[in-house]
């Protein structure tokens, strides 16, 4: 089972990582399937826009909900989470190399969002890279049966980790 994560503190350090892992393995000429997030300051309310983009070249989704400036409680909308499940589920075969999710968060950790697309992905001996909050570790851990290899927060080690597991073609960097 070769799949591996990442975690970190910093609020949104985790999206910015994985794009650009995922960029850099597709310049280098990999197949990439799953998800990368980017998230926009609102002024306008406590939270932040969440956008996630399928891989490789897309649609964007939209994955957060705007429930006004005083809201505090989860912000992420089902629906769309779900939407985006099932375009990576479309995207998703024996020719990706890699599969990305941006995290394995509290609706994989609830046996929800992406979970099942995961163990598709490691049953068709796919690497898959993740991010995982210390709320979620613990079930993550559990899910895996503790195969998953946790990596420092690191470009080039991700990046690493990824390019030795692949079965894709590399092209010159």
């Amino acid at each position: 089972m070769d799949i591996c994560y990442i975690s970190t503190s910093e609020q949104g350090k985790t999206d910015i990582l994985l794009a650009e892992v995922a960029e850099r393995l597709l310049q280098k000429g990999l197949r990439l399937a799953g998800i990368i997030q980017t998230n926009t300051d609102r002024p306008d309310c406590r939270g932040c826009d969440m956008d996630v983009r399928v891989l490789p070249d897309g649609p964007t989704i939209r994955i957060s909900q705007s429930l006004g400036p005083e809201a505090r409680g989860c912000r992420l909308d089902p629906a769309a989470l779900e939407q985006s499940v099932v375009e990576v589920q479309a995207r998703l075969s024996e020719a990706t190399d890699i599969l990305i999710l941006n995290k394995f968060g509290k609706h994989e950790a609830d046996g929800r969002g992406f979970r099942d697309l995961i163990a598709e992905a490691l049953s068709l001996e796919l690497p898959v890279i993740t991010a995982v909050n210390g709320m979620n570790e613990a079930a993550f851990v559990e899910f895996t049966a503790g195969a998953a290899r946790k990596l420092p927060a690191v470009v080039e080690t991700i990046e690493e980790w990824a390019l030795e597991r692949s079965r894709g073609a590399i092209s010159a960097p």
